[in-house]
């Protein structure tokens, strides 16, 4: 089993490659690796109720399938406080259960420590 990390800085402008990352998210958890995901700038808009519910790829699916996947897995999950903190979303805002606040350096500590990263 290998511990993959998929980074995410799309955000919702652009839904085909933000359904992309979760709906490899999820393929990652249904193969039986570890997923670690970390989402940063417009990406964590993403995380947000509304975004869940709108957001969907052509080919990829809608975002809320497959968070439904990575809620009722186990999984690592951080988003950028900063980002979050900068474009007014709350800790409370996130639909992913369990993400927590990350920083630059949080990224960096996964990158090291991860098997594979991913980066969309």
């Amino acid at each position: 089993m290998a511990q993959i990390l998929v980074n995410v800085t799309v955000g919702p402008n652009d839904p085909n490659k933000a359904a992309l990352a979760f709906f490899v998210a999820r393929a990652i958890l249904e193969e039986g690796h570890h997923l670690v995901l970390f989402v940063a700038g417009d990406a964590v808009h993403l995380l947000t109720s509304e975004s869940a519910a709108s957001v969907e790829g052509l080919g990829t699916g809608k975002l809320s399938d497959h968070f439904d996947v990575i809620n009722t897995a186990t999984a690592e999950i951080y988003f950028s406080g900063m980002s979050a903190k900068a474009r007014g979303i709350s800790p409370d805002d996130i639909v992913l259960r369990g993400a927590a606040p990350g920083t630059p350096n949080k990224l960096v500590q996964l990158i090291a420590q991860c098997d594979k990263l991913i980066s969309y």
